[in-house]
């Protein structure tokens, strides 16, 4: 089992995915038409289709994503060691999220 994961793991760190997503131009994607254009289609169809649930749920990811980049996240590890100090906001802000999605799928009906 340790040697599939270890493969994985591998593959995973060969594709650099991780830095392509750290390195994104969030200026130049939303700036961009060949991005914004049917992102701006898919909002307007999850509007006409009163679809506030998606609407919400992909809000959450853009937000997440963006508080990834901020410097604040930047600063949580140094040195190879965790800032404990500054961990628990973090922490405590996923929990709420996690909450949030939680009852946004189980919580209510549509």
């Amino acid at each position: 089992m340790a040697d599939i994961i270890q493969k994985v793991t591998d593959w995973f760190d060969s594709t650099n995915l991780h830095e392509q997503i750290a390195d994104v131009d969030v200026a130049g994607l939303f700036s961009n038409p060949w991005f914004l254009v049917p992102f701006i289609a898919l909002i307007c169809y999850l509007l006409y289709k009163k679809n506030f649930k998606d609407i919400l749920l992909i809000g959450i990811l853009v937000g997440m994503w963006w508080v990834s980049g901020t410097d604040y996240m930047a600063t949580l590890v140094v040195d190879n060691e965790l800032q404990m100090s500054k961990i628990l906001p973090v922490v405590f802000g996923g929990a709420v999220t996690l909450g949030l999605v939680i009852y946004i799928f189980f919580g209510r009906s549509d």
